[in-house]
């Protein structure tokens, strides 16, 4: 929150007299990017990045997105059963090796990402950073969407985004579904 007069010197403007300032206050928020799968034959996922709270990821995934990496690639991992879990992409081996192929989930880009604590829960629609086994600072390209809640999860994943619109498209995936495009807005 920045006050009338904060924001006057911010934007260059004299500072008001005491007796002129009013106790409006005005809030400034950056707009959070978006990132928009679009799922063939299923329709679009739109993702609202936490750019604030988990910043060295939300630029990884976007850098990645911007370059057309996850474009082609297939969900490889779609857990239902025997409750809700989650859906996984970004194994770039999913254009070229079998979707029983046990190498899956272990492909990416090559740059690894640190884990960030950014505060958010694994509740449903949560986007995280998925990571090796017992290294919560080996994340890279591959990343979930929550299906439902699941506590446990929290504080071992960073989860840099949420779904805002889709979430039905997230419900239907099929393993071997695939991203036909990733965009930024």
């Amino acid at each position: 929150m920045i006050t009338v007069a904060c924001l006057s010197v911010l934007m260059g403007a004299s500072l008001p007299l005491k007796s002129e300032l009013s106790t409006t206050v005005v809030a400034v928020q950056r707009a959070q990017p978006k990132l928009v799968l679009s799922v063939e034959k299923r329709g679009s996922i739109e993702i609202e990045l936490f750019q604030d709270t988990a910043p060295k990821t939300v630029q990884h995934i976007a850098d990645l997105a911007r370059k057309g990496f996850y474009d082609g690639l297939q969900f490889f991992r779609v857990i239902k059963e025997p409750r809700p879990f989650l859906v996984q992409i970004g194994d770039p081996q999913t254009r070229s090796k079998s979707l029983e192929d046990p190498a899956l989930g272990s492909g990416g880009s090559g740059t690894r990402v640190s884990f960030e604590a950014s505060g958010h829960k694994h509740v449903r629609g949560a986007v995280g950073l998925s990571t090796l086994p017992g290294d919560k600072n080996s994340g890279d390209s591959q990343f979930y969407i929550m299906l439902a809640d699941h506590g446990f999860l929290d504080e071992n994943y960073t989860v840099f985004g949420r779904v805002t619109k889709g979430m039905d498209v997230v419900d239907s995936i099929a393993l071997g579904d695939a991203v036909s495009k990733a965009t930024l807005q």
